[in-house]
Order: C-alpha cells, then structure tokens, then sequence
C-alpha cells in the first residue's frame, strides 16, 4: 500500500505482535508488508515512548501543520502584494500637498 496506507490501529497490532516475540521478517512474510514498513513504525514507536531521541508523532503533526500555516500565509501575503500592485496601477496618487477643503 501507499504512504500512510495502513490504519493506526493496524500498526498498534503489528507492534504488539513484536513485543510477543515475532521477528519482523515473520510478521511481514505473515502480513504481506514491506518489513521497511515495519521497522520504520517500530522506530517511530521507540521514539514516541521516548526510548530513542527524534520528532514523536504528535511533534512531527504540529510541525507539518505549521509549515502549512505558513504556506498559506505567504499565499496570502503574495496575493496582497499584487492586489496592492495592481490598485497603484489604477488609482492614481494624491497631488503633492495640497489640502483637501
């Protein structure tokens, strides 16, 4: 399956089944998954319980929300700056400094 195709749930039974002392060959060959797959959920788990130094999920999470949020903000930010660009072309600016009555 493709990136993130497994279901969390799915994971959690694949890391319990290491813990009662499956190798990870068996458990892939059993499965019928990638055991790169299962490594990298082993890990991510290590991490997450804090048994190896890493982004734990919820880190990982907040990061990708934040480089979205700042995506969008620059979107926005480009769209003001050609919306400002394109109200000088059409607005012409004031005359030096003369009041207004």
């Amino acid at each position: 399956m493709g990136r993130r195709g497994y279901p969390p749930e799915f994971r959690r039974k694949v890391l319990d089944l290491l813990e009662s002392g499956r190798s990870v060959a068996e458990v892939a060959r059993d499965l019928q998954i990638s055991d790169q797959s299962i490594y990298s959920w082993r890990r991510q788990d290590r991490i997450d319980r804090g048994l190896v130094a890493g982004l734990t999920s919820a880190e990982k999470a907040e990061l990708i929300a934040a480089r979205k949020r700042i995506a969008d903000l620059e979107t926005e930010l480009k769209t003001t700056r050609r919306a400002m660009e394109l109200v000088r072309e059409v607005v012409p600016p004031k005359g030096g400094s003369k009041r207004s009555p």
